[in-house]
Formats: C-alpha cells, structure tokens, sequence
C-alpha cells in the first residue's frame, strides 16, 4: 500500500512538476516572445544574458534569464485588492483557476501499461504472456477518463467567473460573462467532435483508446483519430483554443477593449498563478490532442518487442523493451509539443475575433459541422 502511495506521488512529481508546469511556464518566453519574434521577422528577447562558466562570456541561453526575471518580478510586486473587492474569494480564485489545469493531467498516458514479463504482439497490440502489467505512465487509469476530462474542463470556466465578479471592476466582470459564454458556446461542439472517436474506438479509456490506434488499415495506415476523424480534428482543436482562452479567441481577456479581462485586477504571484493555469491548460490541449487524434504514444509500426511491418507474429527489427518505451515517450511529447507549437502559430498568424464572430463560429459553424460528422459516423460504424 505504501509503495503504490509513493508510486503515484513519484507520478504526480513527473508528469505535474517535470513535464506540464516546466513546459506551460517556458512557453511565457518561447510561444509569446521568440515565436511571435520569428513570425514578425523580430529579434526578439536577446538582452538579458548570464556568466555561467566563468572565462566564456555572458550566454544568452535562448532568452531564458527573461523567463527567469519574469519570476522573480512577480515575486517581489505588490499583491493589491481593488476597494470593495469579496478579499476571500479575490484570495481563492487563483488556485481555482490553477487546480483544474492540473488535475486534468492525471489520466493522460504516457506509454501502455509496463509488461513485467515476456511481449507478444496479436492482433497490434502488445500482449503481457507472462509476468504481470503495471501502470507506471498514467496517474490514474480511468474507464471513463475522457469523461473526467470534460467534467473537470467544465469546473474550470469558474475560475474566470468568479475572478471577474469578485475584483468589483466593470471590465473584470465583463471578462468573467465572456469567458462563462464562451464555455457554453464550444462546450457541446467540442463533445460532439470527440463522439465520434468513442463511436470508432468504443472506449472512454484514454490509454485504451491510443491502443486502438495501433491498429494498421490496409495493413499499412495506422488507425489514427486524424485519419479516422479529420473533420473532427479541427472542430475539437479550435473547441479547446475557444475553451483556453487562447487568441484568436481571447475575448475574456480582450486587451484592446477590457484592458486584462477577468484578471486585470489581479497583481503579483495571483497573476502568476492566473497566467500560468492558461498555459498549463494549453499544454494539456496539446496532450489530449495527441492523444485522441495523433496516436498518443504510438509509433507507426512499433510495438512491443520491436517493429512490426503488416500483421507478422515476429517483429522485423527487434529492439529491447526500454528502447521501446522510451520511443514511445518522446513520440508523446513530440506530438504534444507539435500541437503546443501549432497552438501558438494560429495565435500570431490569425487576427482576433470580434466577439460576435466568436459566437457565430461556436452555433453557426463548429455545432452543425460536429453535429453532421457525429450522425455520419455513426452510420459508417453501423454499416461496417
């Protein structure tokens, strides 16, 4: 019992600490500073530099030490609370708005669930013959995971919400009511665009669902939720951008019209905090992206003892289970990090929406469109 506590501990620290939070914080310098710089032909952040080998010069490290002094910054800055602010929940809203982001995380898999004894392949997927399997790469292997997913998406408008009524600010509150619309508006397409892909795989199960798409079509094309769903691929990502507040659908933060949105009255590590919840989130868009549609951990052709080409019981380049594995998890974490870099180039290359353009996409366009793509998948699924 004690070592499965430390286990899951020693998975949170991993996935939480050492993957999501580094990467979302990092992107406050590579997505909105030097990405934005080399799509608008700019230098970019290249002054802040640090001596850390004495004799070679002063490095400036891809502009990190401005990532660094951002930290320090909001540090040391003066927490302040508006005049006639709710002072309890101004406290509570950035946790609120922090806590989703990361709980999000824990059905996310990382890699199938480790083998202990010999592997063989049937049917592409990897069968444990011996020994026993233990899931090493997920926090929580759950059933219904995709559910959770979308449960703990919904809880997370709140933060937003109550930020914006609780600064006892005009524009604050006016973020707050755009952000509860918005959720309402790409809540249902992004759940309907996603149905079809149960539809095809039959599971809620995340890690079961990245199985699923190790299944070769033909023999050669690989199952993926892209190849099977490309429609719904586009209307789930833009759904999740809408979701993440994320430009070109910023309108909760609007900074041309309500200065900061739902946080412009926040200061400080609240800030921080607010700030850094939105980038953990677009980094989980990432992950959950890759994992519906892009086959997860999968890598085309590999599987447990090696790489397999067609349905052969023997594999065609044998590799050891540890290379495997790690393949397959820098296979993740480069397609969520492709994602991530995707995210970022629609923000600097697409104009802002005016707001009524953000609902008429929403009703007019993503809910019919995921509505047609669900009622056409489940024909196909029935006839097949």
């Amino acid at each position: 019992m004690l070592t499965d506590i430390l286990l899951i501990l020693l998975k949170i620290v991993a996935v939480v600490l050492l993957f999501a939070m580094p990467i979302g914080s990092l992107m406050t310098l590579l997505g909105d500073r030097k990405q934005s710089s080399m799509i608008q032909n700019r230098v970019g952040p290249n002054r802040a530099r640090l001596s850390i080998i004495p004799g070679l010069g002063r490095l400036p490290l891809v502009g990190i030490p401005h990532f660094l002094a951002d930290g320090l910054k909001m540090i040391f800055k003066e927490d302040a609370i508006p005049d006639g602010a709710d002072r309890t929940w101004h406290n509570i809203v950035p946790a609120m708005a922090l806590f989703p982001a990361i709980v999000m995380w824990a059905v996310i898999p990382f890699h199938d669930h480790y083998c202990t004894g010999e592997i063989v392949v049937q049917n592409y997927r990897d069968i444990c013959v011996e020994g026993q399997t233990r899931n090493f790469f997920s926090i929580a292997n759950l059933d219904a995971g995709l559910l959770y997913v979308f449960a703990i998406s919904g809880v997370s408008v709140y933060g937003a919400a109550i930020a914006g009524w609780a600064s006892n600010a005009k524009y604050s509150l006016i973020g707050g009511l755009r952000s509860s619309a918005q959720m309402i508006s790409y809540e249902v397409s992004m759940a309907l665009s996603v149905a079809g892909a149960i539809l095809i795989y039959g599971t809620l199960n995340l890690n079961e669902m990245v199985v699923q798409q190790g299944h070769l079509i033909g023999g050669w094309l690989p199952m993926w939720g892209i190849v099977v769903q490309p429609l719904a691929f586009f209307i789930f990502l833009g759904a999740m951008m809408a979701e993440t507040k994320r430009a070109p659908f910023d309108m909760p933060e609007g900074e041309s019209e309500i200065v900061a949105g739902y946080f412009t009255e926040f200061s400080s590590m609240k800030f921080a905090v607010i700030q850094l919840s939105e980038y953990v989130a677009t980094v989980f868009v990432g992950a959950l992206i890759a994992t519906i549609f892009l086959g997860g951990w999968q890598v085309p052709y590999l599987y447990g003892d090696g790489f397999h080409f067609g349905n052969t019981p023997t594999a065609a380049l044998e590799l050891p289970y540890w290379a495997v594995i790690a393949l397959r998890i820098g296979a993740f974490s480069f397609k969520t990090i492709f994602i991530l870099w995707l995210q970022f180039m629609l923000r600097w290359t697409l104009p802002r929406f005016r707001y009524d353009q953000v609902m008429n996409l929403g009703w007019k366009i993503f809910l019919p469109l995921s509505l047609a793509n669900l009622v056409i998948t489940a024909f196909v699924v029935a006839i097949l």
